[in-house]
């Protein structure tokens, strides 16, 4: 007898929960599902289905934590990313980090295929003057070797208390607000060289005035493109997780965006390429590279950048990147440090480098400042972060989970 194939609208129902349920029946592996031909609808089995409503409802395990929430945005389906069913990987090798932050925005696609192209002037990428001047003079006041990430966390406030109409969360104005303090994010920090004035367009391209005290040339500045886009978006990465939270109670894009600047520095997220760059700068060289590995394991201390809690064999976003910095630079002994390192790790059978050695890995080759992998990182999130309070403020439903006490019991009496 044929399968019968269920929507996951008809699985939920059969079910009585909701689909945010569903799919978390999927994660703890309680549930299989297929993919439709030619979609990316999911389907469930009907005959599993009706036997998962006899047994009952299954019950999490004692001290396991989930939160399921619904979005459109990104999905993760085994070593592979989309952005709103499009491979975000195939984006990363043609479009601009303006292109996919629209994409994630608005969901709009031209006749090809691509996002809209009224994403790309960059007029519309700048943040007001009144914006920049208070966000310059704000990150100026820091002590000289200020990180990049904790001079956005000061420029980000300053840019929402220019802003009078910050609260106003219609998705139109949201959208030039993400634009403005994205812009204002990369123009308000401080220039790494001596290209101040030079004049820029892309988003990409004037991040690489404030990271790189040398021009590291158009292949290398093609691959701080890509990792702005690879890195808009990761599902309900714990930053955006807080972002949105903060977002589902009302509080404004900048706020949202602050608030995902404050989870993602953590060294168990975006910052793992600083310690990643830490670590690839410790090597005199490749020869090293076997003393760096084996100081780290000796001491008990995690890798950075090797391994992913999501992928399970490789990051392909740190695939595509590592590729894109070999082609732009074949020769660079930061290049050479960072491939003895795979080949040390590899040997001793570790995980697969992630994007966060692949972002360090790009931050040495082109001789960036340091932390700015951190800043490359968190400057593609926030289209992400906005993405994300876009779905929330159409939602107007916080997000509120609930603890369970594990203290002490006091009886009256």
């Amino acid at each position: 007898m044929p399968t019968e194939w269920l929507s996951a609208a008809e699985a939920a129902r059969r079910l009585g929960v909701k689909q945010a349920s569903l799919y978390s029946y999927v994660s703890r592996g309680v549930l299989a599902r297929r993919k439709a031909e030619g979609s990316r609808a999911s389907l469930f089995s009907a005959s599993e289905v009706e036997g998962l409503a006899r047994r009952g409802r299954p019950r999490r395990a004692p001290g396991a934590a989930e939160l399921v929430i619904e979005t459109e945005l990104t999905e993760i389906a085994g070593d592979h990313l989309y952005y709103r069913g499009m491979d975000a990987i195939s984006l990363a090798r043609t479009c601009s980090f303006e292109q996919v932050a629209w994409l994630l925005w608005t969901g709009s696609l031209d006749g090809t295929g691509r996002p809209d192209e009224h994403a790309l002037p960059s007029a519309h990428w700048r943040a007001g003057d009144g914006a920049v001047a208070a966000g310059r003079a704000a990150q100026a006041a820091l002590p000289a070797g200020t990180l990049p990430l904790e001079r956005l966390q000061v420029i980000v406030p300053a840019l929402a208390a220019a802003d009078p109409l910050r609260l106003h969360l219609d998705a139109p104005a949201v959208i030039a607000a993400g634009r403005c303090l994205i812009a204002g994010m990369v123009d308000c920090l401080p220039v790494a060289g001596d290209g101040a004035g030079q004049e820029v367009s892309s988003i990409a391209e004037r991040l690489v005035l404030k990271l790189c005290p040398a021009d590291p040339g158009p292949g290398l500045v093609d691959a701080i493109r890509a990792a702005l886009a690879l890195l808009a978006d990761h599902e309900l990465a714990a930053s955006t997780l807080a972002a949105r939270v903060a977002a589902s109670v009302r509080a404004d894009p900048y706020a949202v965006v602050a608030t995902g600047l404050g989870a993602v520095g953590g060294s168990l997220h975006g910052g793992a390429s600083f310690g990643a760059e830490v670590m690839l700068g410790s090597a005199a060289g490749p020869a090293d590279a076997a003393r760096v590995v084996g100081d780290l394991l000796r001491r008990g201390e995690r890798i950075p950048g090797f391994g992913h809690f999501v992928y399970r064999e490789r990051d392909p976003r740190a695939v595509l990147l590592l590729d894109l910095v070999r082609a732009a630079a074949p020769g660079s002994q930061g290049l050479a440090v960072a491939e003895a390192v795979i080949a040390e790790t590899r040997g001793r059978s570790l995980p697969e480098p992630n994007i966060d050695f692949a972002l360090a890995t790009l931050a040495v080759v082109a001789g960036m400042i340091p932390g700015a992998g951190q800043a490359i990182f968190a400057v593609a999130r926030a289209a992400g972060w906005v993405a994300h309070a876009l779905e929330e403020y159409a939602r107007r439903t916080p997000i509120r989970p609930r603890g369970i006490y594990t203290g002490p019991v006091v009886t009256p009496g």
